[in-house]
C-alpha cells in the first residue's frame, strides 16, 4: 500500500463521469486489511473511492486523502431452505458479482445487472433498477466505525435504509469493508414487479423467471438506456441517471399533481408509483422532458448533454469539466422546478462542489 503524489492522480480518471481535479493524497488499498490502515492513519478529509459511478468531483479536486477500495473475494454459505448467504468484498466489481450469482444458480440480484460501481457502495446508496433494491436482499455490512477506530457489523435494519440512501451516504463516519446478501438456490428470479421489465420478458408481473433470463432482458433495457459502460459510446459517460424520482406526501400529491395539470393539461396522466407508507414517487425523466428538455439537449456541439437515450443522464461528450456539468443540472432542475414547482434532487454525490 503506497500513496501517490498529486500530480500523478487526476481523479477523472477513476469516475465514470470522466471529470474531476487531483486528490493531495491518493492510497490504493487491496485488503480489508490496508483499507482499515489507511483510513485509520488518515488526518485529513477522507474521500473513499470505488467504481466511482456515482461521484461528481469539483475541477480543483479533492483537498485530502482518497483511500481506493480495492480488496476482492467472496463465499457462500448455506442458511438452509434454499437460501444462502453471499459475502463480498467491497472493491469487488458490482456488475462482476451480480453475474458470477446468476452462472451460479443464484437468484435475486439479477434486476441489479448492469449497474457500474464496486460492492461497498451499492448498501450506502441503496442501490435499485427494475423492481428490486438492496434493502430487499442485504443482511448486514462490516464496516470500519472511524469514531471509535473498530471494524463492527451493522445489519440492515441499523443502517436507515431509504430511496437511494442510507446513514452512510454524504458521510465520512464509516467505511464499507464487506456486505452481504440473502439470495435464493435454485436459479430463479426475484418475482418480477416492473411493468416494462415484465413485459419484455413476456410474464405477468409477481412472476418468476429463470435468473440468467432476467439478466439478460435488464442488460438489453440497460444498453437501449445508454446505461451499461461502454468507453466508445460518450452517452454512457455519465452517473447514471443525475437526479431522483421525487418523492411527495401522499397528502400533498392531490395539489401537486393539479399543478402539473395546469401545465401539460388535465387528459395527461401523471406517472406516479408507491414510496413507502404515505408517500408516492413521480418520475423525473417524465417532468425534464415535459419541462423543455429533451434527448440530447442542449444539441450537439454541447460538452455536456443530456443522453441521446434517456433524459436523465447528463453525459461528457468527451472534453468536459464538473463546471460544465454542473451548469446543465442547475438548468434542468431549475426549469423543472418553475414549470412544474417540483425540486429534483442529485442522486450522485457531489464532492467539492454543489447544485
Amino acid at each position: 500500500m503506497t500513496s501517490l503524489p498529486l500530480a500523478a492522480v487526476p481523479l477523472s480518471g477513476y469516475t465514470t463521469l470522466r471529470v474531476g481535479g487531483p486528490a493531495t493524497r491518493f492510497v490504493p488499498a487491496e485488503s480489508a486489511e490496508e483499507v482499515v490502515t489507511a483510513v485509520r492513519e488518515t488526518s485529513d478529509r477522507l474521500l473513499v473511492l470505488g467504481g466511482g459511478s456515482n461521484l461528481v468531483i469539483a475541477d480543483d479536486g479533492f483537498a485530502g486523502t482518497v483511500v481506493q477500495v480495492a480488496n476482492k473475494g467472496s463465499k457462500i454459505d448455506s442458511l438452509g431452505d434454499g437460501r444462502v448467504a453471499l459475502t463480498v468484498e467491497a472493491g469487488e466489481d458490482w456488475d462482476a458479482v451480480v453475474r458470477q450469482t446468476v452462472e451460479a444458480g443464484l437468484g435475486g440480484l439479477e434486476c441489479l445487472s448492469g449497474i457500474p460501481g464496486s460492492v461497498g457502495a451499492t448498501p450506502v446508496q441503496n442501490v435499485g433498477a427494475y423492481g428490486v433494491e438492496i434493502a430487499q436482499l442485504l443482511i448486514s455490512v462490516d464496516l470500519l466505525d472511524r469514531a471509535s477506530g473498530e471494524v463492527r457489523t451493522l445489519a440492515a435494519a441499523e443502517l436507515a435504509l431509504g430511496y437511494r440512501t442510507s446513514m452512510l451516504k454524504n458521510t465520512e463516519r464509516a467505511v464499507v469493508l464487506r456486505v452481504r446478501f440473502e439470495l435464493a438456490d435454485g436459479g430463479r428470479s426475484a418475482p418480477i414487479r416492473y411493468t416494462e421489465l415484465a413485459r419484455v420478458l413476456g410474464v405477468r408481473q409477481g412472476k418468476q423467471v429463470p435468473a440468467a433470463d432476467a439478466r439478460a432482458a435488464v442488460l438489453e433495457l440497460r444498453r437501449g438506456k445508454g446505461m451499461v459502460l461502454d468507453p466508445a459510446d460518450h452517452d454512457t459517460w455519465s452517473v447514471g441517471s443525475f437526479f431522483t424520482n421525487p418523492v411527495v406526501a401522499d397528502s400533498e400529491l392531490p395539489s401537486v399533481l393539479a399543478r402539473i395539470a395546469s401545465v401539460v393539461g388535465a387528459d395527461t396522466p401523471v406517472p406516479q408509483y408507491p414510496a413507502g407508507v404515505g408517500t408516492s414517487k413521480l418520475s423525473a425523466a417524465w417532468l425534464i422532458e415535459r419541462a423543455g428538455f429533451a434527448k440530447g439537449y442542449p444539441g450537439v456541439d454541447a460538452r455536456v448533454r443530456l443522453s441521446n437515450k434517456h433524459t436523465l443522464a447528463l453525459t461528457n461528450r468527451g472534453h468536459a469539466t464538473t463546471a460544465d456539468i454542473l451548469t446543465l443540472a442547475r438548468e434542468v432542475r431549475d426549469g423543472v422546478r418553475a414549470r412544474f414547482g417540483v425540486t429534483l434532487a442529485p442522486e450522485p454525490v457531489l464532492v467539492g462542489c454543489e447544485l
